[in-house]
């Protein structure tokens, strides 16, 4: 039985409420868009007090804390990759952001990369998707969109800027 998140059943584990992105999820449309706009405030205030090596090892355990939690989460609603779960989006969003220059330029064109890359699921990425399973596969199909999304501005820096 699938169950639609509600406030109420977000705030009824701590699991279901980071998966669902502390509450972005639950937004009626686009959620995966209000989910990957969270990374850019958490992203920015954290960089303030902590390295760039610091930052990687939080996004890292920000992964293993998704895996868990969207594993858990999953279950619970009886899909295991549920678009109101956007842990995902947030972690990877934010390894972009690592990564990129802090530019508003970076930063929009990241966004809408990162978004057009997770929709669309370019291979290898709809494969990973269909085939890894619970809170793992859940996480992992985002990096991987993370990943074209890096890619794609390292190549339009080294071939305009």
């Amino acid at each position: 039985m699938m169950i639609r998140p509600t406030m109420r059943f977000m705030l009824s584990d701590p699991a279901h409420c980071i998966a669902l992105g502390f509450g972005t999820g639950l937004a009626p449309v686009a959620p995966g868009t209000v989910g990957t706009l969270l990374a850019y405030p958490l992203y920015y205030v954290l960089a303030k007090w902590v390295s760039a090596y610091e930052m990687f090892g939080i996004i890292a355990a920000f992964f293993l804390l998704g895996v868990w939690a969207c594993e858990r989460t999953g279950r619970a609603m009886g899909i295991a990759d549920h678009s109101g779960m956007v842990w995902d989006e947030v972690v990877a969003m934010m390894l972009i952001l690592l990564v990129i220059p802090a530019e508003t330029g970076w930063w929009v064109a990241a966004f809408f990369l990162f978004r057009i890359f997770d929709v669309l699921k370019p291979p290898p990425i709809r494969h990973f998707d269909q085939t890894i399973k619970g809170g793992f596969g859940v996480m992992f199909d985002d990096l991987l969109a993370a990943f074209y999304t890096l890619l794609f501005l390292a190549i339009f820096k080294r071939l305009f800027l």
